[in-house]
């Protein structure tokens, strides 16, 4: 059945959209988009006071199938996913086993295809097993869909295991996405490294033990000439490596998470409250005042989740021996909508750029733009919305948000993927 979606604000900043207008499915694509649109025998939806946007796309995500579903599995995470307005979302592959070969691909693909809620785009690890000795498959993995490498959950130790993967790799035109942790520096580090873990008598992790890596990771693109994108980027020095690398020209980009954005480490208070023990840890004030800056001036492409989740009963243990890793798609929208869009950070034409545009034009994956002809994956949400995250629980299997308890302003209230909802009326479909 055709849709025609009535009266929505369409924001679109890559065909100059920024008003009230109309837009009519057919199938899987937009047909039409315009002012006072008719289509006869179509399903009508009144989206007046909403806005519309090109589907927003989450590029780093830990579904954990196979091997982890006591976390989550692929049907409860993009249960999240739609319910926080995404349309995709980027698979990271320290699954069990690794995703680093096209069966393990396939797998992915084939259940999201099946019982998913929103288009999910696996990544592929760089190495086997995420181990950092051998290449992994990488030509089998693009031939079955994969869309970027990473060795997401602890990142490569030795430079010259990066500069092969990277020398090889390339020809597949496939962006590496790199978790910047110098394992020898950072050790047991549980928080970051300065007053506070002194305070909670945690070990410290410094800010360090992540820029050197991100030096290193865009030396060695320099040498070899691949897409490198810096993932969950936390601290204001690394930030500037990025910066500095942009105006070098080099193929650099980088994203930045809602905890390392409006989250610091004085969150962490004598309760030790393990959701917010995260990978990298929460940074200090400047360094999250300095991640907004680069969100607002372009620096930073993306803004992801790093979607972790974990069963109660992991989380529930001594801070030290709890794993690392908060959730955090439903209510990313959310806290962008709050925190910059509403006190005029940014304009709603960047946070589609940051949340839909740059995350399919980094993970190489097809367009989608508010025109006739494009695929209809369409994120529909409220912009005065007030309510509390995790106060009606989550879609996700699991509750470890550093969020919980926070009211904010803004939610998806409907998500179309190829023309079919995944949520409608804020239930997801």
């Amino acid at each position: 059945m055709a849709l025609l979606l009535k009266n929505a604000h369409i924001v679109d900043p890559s065909v100059n959209l920024d008003g009230v207008a109309d837009v009519a499915i057919e199938g899987d694509r937009i047909t039409a988009v315009g002012e006072n649109l008719a289509v006869e025998g179509a399903e009508v939806i009144d989206l007046s006071g909403k806005y519309l946007v090109p589907g927003l796309v989450d590029m780093h995500v830990h579904l954990r199938d196979p091997g982890y579903e006591h976390k989550g599995d692929i049907v409860s995470e993009t249960r999240a996913a739609a319910k926080g307005g995404m349309t995709g979302v980027c698979s990271m592959p320290n699954t069990d086993p690794v995703t680093d070969n096209g069966v393990a691909v396939e797998y992915v693909k084939s259940v999201a295809a099946a019982k998913g809620h929103c288009r999910v785009y696996p990544s592929g690890a760089i190495t086997k097993g995420l181990k950092g000795e051998i290449i992994s498959e990488m030509g089998d993995m693009v031939a079955h869909g994969c869309v970027a490498f990473t060795d997401d959950g602890r990142g490569i130790q030795g430079a010259g295991m990066l500069r092969r993967a990277m020398d090889y790799g390339k020809m597949f035109g496939k962006v590496f996405m790199s978790h910047c942790q110098d394992e020898d520096l950072v050790g047991e580090g549980q928080i970051n490294e300065g007053a506070v873990s002194t305070r909670l008598g945690l070990l410290g992790w410094p800010a360090e033990g992540e820029e050197l890596q991100i030096q290193r990771d865009i030396t060695i693109a320099r040498l070899t000439g691949a897409k490198l994108h810096i993932q969950h980027i936390s601290t204001a020095r690394g930030l500037e490596m990025v910066r500095a690398a942009k105006a070098e020209g080099l193929p650099v980009t980088c994203e930045a998470t809602p905890h390392h954005l409006f989250l610091t480490e004085d969150a962490i208070d004598e309760t030790y409250n393990t959701s917010l023990k995260v990978n990298p840890p929460l940074r200090t004030a400047a360094d999250a005042e300095a991640l907004r800056e680069g969100v607002a001036d372009g620096t930073v492409d993306a803004i992801v989740t790093d979607h972790a989740p974990h069963a109660d009963w992991e989380k529930s243990r001594e801070f030290e021996l709890a794993p690392f890793g908060m959730i955090g798609i439903e209510g990313s929208l959310a806290l962008v909508l709050t925190n910059l869009v509403k006190t005029g950070k940014i304009t709603y034409q960047r946070m589609v750029e940051l949340m839909s545009i740059a995350p399919r034009r980094i993970l190489g994956v097809d367009e989608v733009k508010i025109e006739a002809g494009s695929l209809a994956d369409i994120t529909v949400f409220d912009p005065e919305i007030r309510w509390t995250i995790g106060e009606d629980g989550f879609e996700s299997r699991a509750h470890n948000c550093g969020f919980t308890g926070t009211e904010v302003c803004g939610r998806a209230t409907d998500v179309f993927v190829g023309g079919k909802a995944t949520l409608r009326d804020g239930v997801v479909c």
